[in-house]
């Protein structure tokens, strides 16, 4: 298989596993992080093909290059802090980036925020207005083959 088919193949099967196809993306550039509500159609735009960890293959993972910031910023952007203030509070927890930038979200739709691992076939991260999003900040995975081989059993 071609790298572009297992692209391919990873965005098709996350997708039709999904229980939502709603999205708020989160990225840091020029020392301000945003967010950025979308729909599962950028994934293709957003997403790379890269190697999983511990031998779980290849990922579709969320790494935007900077074309790929300035095109999710076309869907409208909120300000959600300071790369400083982001980078200094997650200093502070015991959460990563990923967690912290959900932590955020959530508390700034006026929900009480709490560590799950909910599944993505199961439920989004987050609920409002009765829509369901998944939330992802930079670097964030949202399968890998492994996981996708595990979820087909």
């Amino acid at each position: 298989m071609t790298n572009t088919t297992v692209f391919n193949h990873l965005v098709n099967e996350y997708n039709r596993l999904a229980y939502t196809h709603n999205y708020i993306f989160g990225f840091e550039d020029r020392g301000v992080i945003y967010a950025v509500g979308a729909t599962s159609e950028v994934l293709t735009t957003v997403c790379t093909l890269d190697r999983a960890s511990r031998g779980a293959g290849y990922s579709l993972r969320f790494k935007p290059n900077k074309a790929q910031k300035e095109y999710l910023k076309t869907f409208g952007v909120m300000v959600v802090c300071s790369a400083d203030y982001f980078k200094s509070t997650c200093a502070e927890m015991k959460y990563n980036r990923g967690e912290l930038f959900e932590k955020l979200i959530t508390e700034y739709y006026g929900q009480v925020w709490e560590k799950d691992n909910v599944p993505f076939t199961e439920d989004g991260d987050l609920t409002v207005d009765g829509i369901a999003y998944q939330i992802k900040f930079e670097k964030a995975t949202f399968i890998n083959e492994k996981t996708l081989h595990n979820l087909r059993r």
